[in-house]
C-alpha cells in the first residue's frame, strides 16, 4: 500500500514537546495569551461569577450494594468528586482525591464497589493523564489493601459474588494499545494474574466485562471503533474458563448484559435504530435468538437488566427517556420530568430499584429512585441539586435547519426570555458531529453570563454523533466526514438567517473531536465566523494515528496510510487547508501538557500556520495548560479560570461585556 503524498511541514519540530524549539515556543505563545486574556476587562468579574455558577453540590447516580449505597459527590466548594457510601452510620466520604492531594491535582477516574458492598475498588490519576492506577479499599475500615495495579486506563471490571477477587482490563505498561482482560484474587500479586481475553485481538480494539448477578456468565464485548464490536460469553462454572462466540465478525455494533438465564443483547445488524435478543446461554446458534425488542421509530441508546425486566433507555427527538419491558412482555414508560433527559442509570438483575439521574441545559442534575415490582412502578424519594439562577427566565428551544445536501438537522437554543429575536444578538454555537456521541440536554451553567449579557447559546445536533441512530452516526464518518462540516455550516447560516443572530457576531465553540469540527470551519467558510474557540483538537488529519491513542480513531476517520483514506483527510485537514493571505476568524486554541488522548502538538501547529497566514489582523491565540489533560479530572479552580479565558475572549471579539 503507497504511503500518502509527502508535503512541506514547516512546523513537524512543533511535534515534538521536548524539542528546545517547541519548549520555547509554546512558553513565548503561553505568555503572549496570559498577557491578552489577564487584561480583559470581564475576566475578573467572570471568575467570581463562575467560582458562583459552578462551585454547587454534584452527585452522580446511587448504586446500592448490599446494605450499603455508594455516589459519586462533589461537595459545594470541593475542587474534586469524592466517593460517598451510606450506610447505617449515615453517609460520610469514602475516597476523597482532594485529601489524598491537597494539590486538587489527583482524580478519582472510576470507581466499582462489590456485590455486598465490603470493598471498592477505583482508579486514581494525576494531571488529568487518565493513566489510572487501581487501588482496593475496605469500605468498613476505610484501609487500602495491599492491591496497587498500574495500566488500568477506562478500566471494565466485575466483581465475582464472593467478593474475593475480580475480572478487570489491564494495557502493557509500554503501550496504549493492546488490552486484555485479566482475573485478580484480592492480596496476591498483580503480575501473576490470570490473562482471560483479549489474546490475538487488534491492538486498536477495546474491551468490556460484564458478569451476570449471581456470577455464572462473564461476557466480554471488544469495540472495533464506534461502529461494530464483538461479543463472548463464557460460563464461570466450567474450568478453564472457554469464551464462545455469541456475534463476530458483523459490520455493526453490539452491546450486552448478561443475566443468570438470559444474556440480552442490543443490536445494530440489520437495524439501524437497534433492536434486543434474548439468548440462551446454552444455544448460541443465531436462529435461536429471540427477539424481544424490534428496532422502533427511535433510536435505542442502552438497556440495562432488573428483577423484573429490561431497561431501555431511547433517544427521543434528542431527549433520553426510559421504558421498562417486563419479562411478561408488557412496557411501561417510567416517568419522567418535562424538558429533562436521563444523563445516567443504575441497575441490577439483582435488584428491581432503578435510579435514574436527569438534567435540562438550565437545571442540575436531580436523582429519582423508582421500584419496579411485580404489580407496577412505585416512585421514591430523590435528591435535587440547587440551581445558583432562575431557569424560568431563559428560552429554550429546538430548531431545524437545512444542511447543503437538504438533510433536516436539529438545533437546541437558548437565549434570555427578554433577548429580541430581530438579527441583533451576538452568538455561540457549539457541535461535536462524531463517535455516535449525542448532544442531550446537560447541565451548561457557564453559559448564564453570556445569556444575561444578551447572547444566544445554541447546540447542533449535527451527522456524526448517536441523536437518530447508527445511520445518522455512519453518514458523518469516513469518507462522509464533509457532511458534519456542512452541518454546522448550514446551522451557522441558518441563526443569521432566521434572526436569532447576527450574522457578523457568530462564535464557533468545539473541542476535541469537535475541535477538528470548528479548525476545519475557520478554514473552509472563515467569512462565518467571528471568532473561533477550538479546544484540544485535532487538526493534522494525515499524522493523526503517530501519537498517543489516536490509532484507536481511525476506525471513525480512515487510515491516512491507505491513499483512498487518505486523499479524504487531505480534503478537510485543518492544518493543510490554511491558505496564506485569508482573512482567517480571532482564534482561541487551547490544549494541556498532559493530555493523553489528543496531542498538543495538533493545537501547536495549527496554531502556528494560521498566525502566518492569516490577513484578517485579528488575534490568534495559542495556549497549552500545564498540569491538566483532555478535560477529565480538572480541578474546580482550573475550570473557572478556563471559562473566564474564554467567554473573555468571546465577549472582546463579538463586542459583548459580560460582566
Amino acid at each position: 500500500m503507497n504511503a500518502p503524498r509527502l508535503e512541506a511541514d514547516p512546523y513537524r519540530y512543533l511535534e515534538d514537546s521536548a524539542d528546545p524549539r517547541t519548549v520555547a515556543w509554546t512558553r513565548e505563545q503561553n505568555a503572549r495569551t496570559r498577557a491578552s486574556l489577564d487584561a480583559a476587562p470581564d475576566r475578573d468579574a467572570l471568575i467570581r461569577r463562575f467560582d458562583v455558577l459552578v462551585r454547587g453540590e454534584t452527585f452522580g447516580v446511587r448504586v446500592p450494594c448490599g446494605e450499603r449505597t455508594f455516589v459519586s459527590y462533589r461537595p459545594a466548594g470541593a475542587e474534586q468528586v469524592a466517593l460517598y457510601v451510606a450506610d447505617g452510620a449515615g453517609e460520610r466520604p469514602l475516597i476523597e482525591p482532594a485529601t489524598l492531594d491537597p494539590s486538587g491535582l489527583t482524580a478519582l477516574d472510576w470507581w466499582y464497589p462489590s456485590p455486598r458492598g465490603t470493598y471498592v475498588a477505583f482508579g486514581l490519576s494525576r494531571n488529568g493523564d487518565e493513566r489510572s492506577t487501581l487501588y482496593v479499599l475496605d469500605v468498613a475500615t476505610g484501609e487500602r489493601l495491599a492491591d496497587a495495579i498500574p495500566g488500568t486506563r477506562h478500566c471494565s471490571l466485575a466483581w465475582e459474588p464472593g467478593e474475593t477477587a475480580f475480572y478487570y482490563t489491564r494495557y502493557p505498561a509500554d503501550s496504549e494499545y493492546d488490552v486484555r482482560g485479566y482475573r485478580h484474587v484480592l492480596g496476591e500479586p498483580w503480575e501473576r494474574d490470570e490473562r482471560i481475553a483479549g489474546e490475538g485481538r487488534r491492538p486498536e480494539e477495546w474491551l468490556a466485562l460484564a458478569l451476570s448477578a449471581g456470577g455464572r456468565y462473564l461476557t466480554a464485548t471488544f469495540y472495533d471503533g464506534w461502529a461494530r464490536s464483538d461479543v463472548y460469553v463464557a460460563d464461570t462454572a466450567r474450568t478453564p474458563l472457554r469464551f464462545q462466540t455469541v456475534v463476530e465478525g458483523r459490520a455493526a455494533l453490539h452491546d450486552v448484559d448478561p443475566g443468570d438465564r438470559a444474556l440480552y443483547l442490543r443490536s445494530g445488524d440489520g437495524a439501524a435504530r437497534f433492536r434486543v435478543f434474548e439468548i440462551a446461554p446454552e444455544a448460541l446458534d443465531r436462529a435461536a435468538w429471540r427477539e424481544i425488542v424490534p428496532e422502533g421509530e427511535h433510536a435505542l441508546e442502552a438497556i440495562a437488566l432488573t428483577r423484573h425486566g429490561l431497561l431501555l433507555r431511547y433517544l427521543e427527538n434528542v431527549r433520553c427517556v426510559v421504558r421498562l419491558h417486563r419479562h411478561d412482555g408488557s412496557v411501561e414508560v417510567l416517568p419522567q420530568a418535562p424538558e429533562r433527559s436521563v444523563v445516567d442509570w443504575y441497575a441490577t438483575e439483582a435488584s428491581s430499584r432503578v435510579e435514574l439521574l436527569e438534567a435540562s441545559f438550565l437545571e442540575p442534575p436531580s436523582a429519582r429512585r423508582f421500584d419496579v415490582g411485580e404489580r407496577g412502578t412505585a416512585e421514591g424519594a430523590g435528591r435535587r441539586a440547587a440551581t445558583p439562577f432562575d431557569p424560568s427566565a431563559y428560552r429554550t428551544e429546538q430548531r431545524w435547519f437545512v444542511s447543503r445536501d437538504g438533510t433536516r438537522v436539529p438545533m437546541t437554543t437558548i437565549a434570555k426570555a427578554t433577548t429580541p429575536q430581530d438579527g441583533t444578538a451576538p452568538a455561540v454555537l457549539y457541535g461535536y458531529g462524531g463517535f455516535n456521541v449525542s448532544l442531550l440536554p446537560s447541565f451548561v451553567p457557564d453559559i448564564v453570563p453570556w445569556l444575561d449579557a444578551g447572547g444566544v447559546y445554541a447546540i447542533a445536533n449535527l451527522r456524526g454523533g448517536g441523536e437518530f441512530g447508527e445511520a445518522w452516526h455512519r453518514a458523518g464518518m469516513r469518507e462522509r466526514k464533509q457532511n458534519v462540516f456542512d452541518d454546522f455550516a448550514a446551522a451557522a447560516l441558518y441563526l443569521g438567517g432566521a434572526g436569532l443572530a447576527d450574522p457578523a457576531r457568530i462564535a464557533l465553540v468545539g473541542g476535541s473531536n469537535g475541535g477538528l469540527l470548528v479548525a476545519a470551519l475557520a478554514t473552509q467558510r472563515p467569512e462565518l465566523a467571528r471568532a473561533i474557540v477550538c479546544l484540544v483538537p485535532l487538526t493534522d488529519m494525515l499524522r493523526f494515528p503517530e501519537f498517543l491513542i489516536a490509532r484507536l480513531w481511525i476506525a471513525e476517520y480512515g487510515d491516512p496510510a491507505d491513499p483512498s483514506d487518505a486523499a479524504v483527510l487531505r480534503a478537510y485537514s485543518p492544518y493543510h487547508n490554511v491558505r496564506d493571505g485569508v482573512p482567517y476568524p480571532a482564534m482561541l486554541i487551547a490544549s494541556a501538557e498532559d493530555d493523553t488522548r489528543v496531542d498538543p502538538m495538533h493545537a501547536r501547529k495549527f496554531g502556528a500556520r494560521v498566525q502566518a497566514a492569516t490577513a484578517s489582523g485579528l488575534p490568534v491565540y495559542v495556549h497549552v495548560e500545564p498540569n491538566a489533560g483532555h478535560g477529565a479530572g480538572k480541578p474546580r479552580r482550573k475550570v473557572v479560570a478556563e471559562l473566564a479565558d474564554r467567554w473573555s475572549f468571546i465577549g472582546r471579539e463579538l463586542g459583548q461585556r459580560l460582566a
